[in-house]
């Protein structure tokens, strides 16, 4: 009885030092809890202006407003529509650089500035060959006048841009952009009398029907050729083609003077001479098999071919030292000359080479 005694007087004695122990813990050491004070002031901020490193929006600016549409009507049905820019101005007039093949066959064009102003434009002069055509109109319509770039100092990966109507007033001021893909290409283009080669230059750029005779422009906004064509095949994408901007000029010069650009004649109807059996066809026959040239069919009367001696049956291989890769190669070379120039002329005949120099002394145009 005595031990049970014991026994609860110890347990009762260490219930009471544990609730003293813990008081004097707790007076003597405080507990902090924690406090959050909420701010009501307001939080700085910092603006971060964000730039593009590779922009072109200042090139675009520079020409955008020089751009117009440009929509060719035959009486009161619309035939086409494109794209030109005006390229320079006077104290009545803007002048506007388009493709010939936008206005071909108009009676009377119509051009649309970017204010959404439609104006009547007047027809200057127009050439099939170079496909550059030059228009006039009010120049209180001219919004911008663009500048001309150097197609010379490119670059093969350059950027490139655009400006255009791709299909019609709806896209109009259309932007797309590219590099240089290629520099000095040659395409082939049909004309009333048969192909003609063209010296272009090539972007990826996107260039659709709409875009035709709008600006191909570097990115300082300068104008470096004109869209002319887009090669479409289905194993092909993305290739277009526009002319170089020293090839508008020379012929710009001319046509907004109301000249017609004359070319040279030589006097000779040719057929290519790497197609034997249309030779045969032609009544020529060859014991070689010709890889380049241009065999002569039929030579003209009082020509510059018949002043220097040559005859039917005779093959041009090359002109000042250039092959002759086909008949539309031929008349590209032959176009590069004016009326006066001398040209050397290397030709097949009977199983040997010759040359000889001829004096261009007749334009085409001339002759019709």
């Amino acid at each position: 009885m005595r031990e049970k005694i014991v026994y609860i007087s110890t347990v009762v004695l260490s219930f009471f030092v544990g609730v003293a122990g813990t008081y004097l813990v707790i007076v003597g050491y405080p507990i902090k809890v924690p406090t959050f004070e909420v701010s009501s002031s307001p939080k700085s901020t910092q603006t971060i202006k964000i730039t593009e490193s590779d922009t072109i929006q200042p090139a675009v600016e520079k020409i955008y407003d020089a751009v117009i549409l440009i929509e060719s009507y035959k009486g009161n049905v619309s035939i086409s529509t494109g794209t030109g820019f005006v390229y320079k101005k006077d104290n009545k007039y803007g002048y506007i650089i388009t493709n010939h093949h936008v206005i071909e066959n108009a009676t009377n064009i119509k051009v649309i500035n970017n204010n959404g102003e439609k104006v009547e434009a007047t027809l200057l002069g127009s050439d099939v060959y170079s496909d550059v055509a030059v228009l006039s109109i009010d120049v209180k319509s001219v919004l911008k006048v663009a500048q001309m770039g150097e197609s010379t100092k490119l670059n093969l990966g350059d950027t490139l841009f655009t400006v255009g109507s791709p299909l019609g007033e709806e896209y109009i001021g259309t932007v797309t952009k590219g590099i240089l893909s290629g520099k000095d290409r040659t395409v082939s283009v049909s004309m009333p009398n048969g192909n003609f080669m063209m010296n272009v230059l090539q972007t990826d750029a996107a260039i659709n029907p709409g875009n035709s005779g709008g600006p191909l422009v570097n990115i300082n906004g300068e104008v470096i050729g004109i869209n002319s064509l887009k090669l479409v095949k289905d194993e092909i994408e993305g290739m277009g083609f526009a002319i170089p901007i020293e090839l508008v000029m020379s012929a710009v010069k001319h046509l907004e003077k109301g000249e017609e650009i004359k070319r040279p004649l030589l006097g000779v109807e040719i057929y290519d001479a790497t197609e034997t059996y249309g030779l045969y066809r032609q009544g020529l026959q060859y014991n070689e098999t010709f890889e380049n040239g241009v065999a002569i069919i039929s030579i003209q009367t009082n020509t510059p071919a018949e002043s220097a001696g040559l005859k039917k049956g005779d093959v041009i291989l090359e002109i000042n030292k250039v092959k002759i890769t086909g008949i539309g190669h031929f008349r590209f070379l032959l176009y590069k000359y004016d009326v006066g120039d001398t040209i050397t002329v290397k030709y097949y005949r009977d199983g040997n080479i010759s040359s000889v120099k001829v004096k261009l002394d007749k334009s085409v145009e001339d002759s019709q």
